[in-house]
């Protein structure tokens, strides 16, 4: 009788132990380090394609194309008084025409990721509080004006062989 009260204590025993345990283990962390924002928390606001001419030697050499994702801080963004899009559209004409360091035509120098973090730090820095947490590039393109008149050209004359000609009528 004896082995019986010790197993059914020793059974209890363990199950006490793995339900603490399993509580222990669901509970939420007491630890108060922020999650990085790609886990959520930020809203994201998307650009249409910006282009924006670079001046070199006193005429139009190229554009600059490109489409940005922003991660934005949402509590920040209602508080704003102008569209972020207006906002953030106008920092990058800002950046690239403040830092002549920035040269696409010679790509082996370019550094994208000083071109982002140049970019949301001005923007942070107009707005007086950290709105950006990071500038995503979706799209980046550079175009000289030599690749958009040949562009132009190819679109026409294709579209000049497409068109058909129209068969005479014969009665």
């Amino acid at each position: 009788m004896i082995k019986f009260v010790v197993a059914a204590l020793w059974l209890v025993a363990v199950t006490l132990g793995t339900v603490i345990f399993s509580f222990s283990m669901s509970s939420p962390k007491t630890d108060k380090t922020p999650q990085p924002a790609f886990f959520g928390g930020l809203d994201y606001v998307k650009t249409d394609i910006i282009s924006v001419p670079l001046i070199k030697d006193d005429e139009v050499y190229g554009y600059f194309l490109t489409r940005l994702v922003y991660t934005v801080e949402p509590a920040i963004m209602k508080t704003l008084s102008l569209p972020a899009e207006a906002l953030l559209v106008d920092e990058v004409y800002t950046y690239l025409y403040a830092n002549p360091e920035v040269d696409f035509a010679d790509y082996a120098k370019l550094d994208l990721d000083k071109l982002r973090s140049g970019i949301r730090e001005a923007v942070n820095k107009r707005v007086g509080k950290k709105l950006i947490h990071d500038v995503l590039i979706e799209q980046i393109d550079f175009l000289t004006k030599a690749e958009i008149r040949d562009n132009t050209i190819r679109r026409r004359t294709s579209h000049l062989e497409t068109k058909e000609t129209p068969e005479p009528i014969v009665h």
